[in-house]
């Protein structure tokens, strides 16, 4: 361009302000397609995960659930990360070949050194990603593992409280969290380590191509012009090595975190279960000879329409039951035969066999909501049937007692009801169910005695002609029964009504104390 022309200087500046446009509008739709790829595919990961842990088929050895929220929170942010880092790759590399194209133009042996050693380079940078992968996976297990425990500790502020152990528990946390804080601080000391030879890594290959193009320029090869358009182009070569640095930074992390969403995706199912068989619909629930854990040969069967007790004195043979029943025990663990409406529980659908047998364990757990979404977590109840569970599990007083109503929220895990009214709650959200086959596991140990008796004559009179499976020691409940059963080293040693076994001195010391 002459000196003085003014409408060569114009167009000049005016092709400028356009590039620059057209970069500005590629960054910002180019950032908004690759953040949505994201987290699009963050949220097919956390939907993938909560479909495996929810699976009827249920999961052998699972996680925490702080490891879990852990996993489905951070560790699926790192791998959706992953598209973002692949973006930066293409265009790094993008850019790589157009500096080294423009090179070539202006010196062959320049834009050859560009081509072949920046892929050295970025390739020597990789040298390092194992060990940010490892430092990585150690900080992410050592987080999760004290977000594990702090979601424990949380549930169970109560009970410590109650034995005043905040002061152990509090120790025990922070010593965790400080050994999560030191796998942070390693992990962080290797990206730092990473970006820093990053950096010097290409601040030397800018000084090497800039002092290989003064020598050249030295000795007459290139102009002054061209030496100012090397030095540029080599200036801008730093950036995109950069870029495939940060990169590799990403695609490390993102394996160790990858390493840990794998885990739990291919842990085995606790029961196989059969997709062509369901249950008839009965509600006869039989256990032949039946060995797992501490049960041994045990043998029971509930009749369809029976409300039958079961005692155990030792909680061991209880929960073991309980969890039989509710498919919580892997197969290989099981000798014996578990039949629903005669069909064994091995080959029938899981689905449809959680369908036919609900269980209610001891434990509660409410969400978050009203009293009727805890109540009828699906609203497809009617007003009438809503109405009759929650008056048989004796609930009305957390509705009367309330101006909401059953608009009364709930916190989570119902931290704003009484373990009465959360246990009743529950009770009632069972009952609205409406299964073939009911088992409850101690639905009434938070309760006083009046309720309870009004408890066992509503959930006596709601289940007539339903199977109800009652494992409990309360008097109230059992004297309801049409047959009780008491289990006794893991097998059932008598059977008959409340009153009958009543003169029995094991049965009394273990429902009469």
């Amino acid at each position: 361009m002459a000196t003085g022309d003014v409408p060569a200087l114009a167009i000049a500046l005016l092709a400028t302000g356009l590039l620059f446009v057209v970069l500005s509008q590629a960054y910002r739709f180019g950032a908004r397609a690759v953040v949505a790829a994201w987290w699009e595919e963050t949220h097919l990961l956390r939907v993938e995960l909560t479909e495996r842990v929810l699976d009827p088929r249920g999961l052998t050895d699972p996680p925490a659930s702080g490891e879990l929220l852990s996993t489905a929170t951070s560790d699926t942010d790192r791998v959706g990360r992953v598209l973002e880092a692949a973006s930066l790759v293409v265009a790094g590399t993008a850019a790589l070949v157009v500096a080294a194209a423009s090179l070539l133009v202006v010196h062959v042996p320049l834009g050859v050194a560009v081509l072949v050693g920046a892929p050295l380079l970025v390739g020597a940078l990789q040298l390092l990603a194992p060990l940010l992968t490892r430092r990585t996976a150690a900080q992410q297990e050592d987080v999760a593992r004290t977000a594990g425990l702090a979601t424990d500790l949380v549930q169970g502020v109560r009970a410590l409280r109650g034995i005043g152990a905040e002061d152990a528990a509090t120790e025990r946390y922070r010593r965790t969290s400080g050994t999560a804080l030191a796998s942070t601080l390693h992990a962080a000391r290797a990206v730092g380590v990473y970006r820093g030879v990053t950096t010097l890594g290409s601040g030397l290959f800018l000084a090497g191509v800039a002092g290989f193009a003064g020598a050249l320029a030295f000795d007459g090869e290139l102009s002054i012009g061209e030496l100012v358009t090397v030095v540029g182009l080599a200036q801008f070569v730093a950036e995109p090595i950069g870029l495939l640095g940060f990169a590799g930074q990403k695609f490390a992390e993102a394996r160790a975190s990858a390493a840990r969403i794998a885990e739990v995706l291919a842990r085995p199912v606790l029961t196989s279960g059969g997709a062509a068989r369901t249950p008839g619909g009965e509600g006869r629930l039989e256990l032949r000879a039946v060995t797992t854990g501490p049960l041994t040969g045990l043998s029971l069967t509930a009749a369809p329409g029976e409300l039958l007790g079961v005692v155990a004195p030792d909680p061991r043979d209880a929960e073991a039951l309980v969890a039989l029943v509710a498919g919580r025990v892997a197969a290989e663990e099981v000798r014996g035969e578990v039949l629903v409406d005669g069909v064994d529980a091995r080959d029938l659908d899981p689905a449809a066999a959680r369908r036919a047998v609900l269980v209610e364990p001891h434990a509660v757990v409410l969400f978050e909501g009203t009293v009727r979404t805890a109540v009828d977590p699906t609203g497809a109840a009617s007003d009438e049937r809503f109405a009759a569970a929650v008056t048989a599990a004796a609930a009305d007083d957390v509705l009367t007692g309330h101006p909401d109503g059953e608009r009364r929220a709930i916190a989570d895990r119902g931290r704003t009801l009484s373990g009465g009214q959360r246990q009743r709650i529950a009770l009632a959200r069972a009952l609205l169910t409406d299964p073939p086959v009911l088992v409850l596991h101690d639905p009434t140990t938070a309760v006083d005695a009046v309720t309870e008796e009004a408890i066992a004559a509503g959930l006596a009179a709601l289940r007539r002609g339903r199977t109800t499976v009652l494992v409990t020691s309360s008097p109230a409940l059992l004297g309801r029964c049409g047959r009780v059963l008491l289990i006794d080293g893991g097998r059932v040693v008598a059977e008959g009504t409340h009153a009958e076994l009543s003169a029995a001195d094991a049965y009394r010391t273990a429902v009469l104390r």
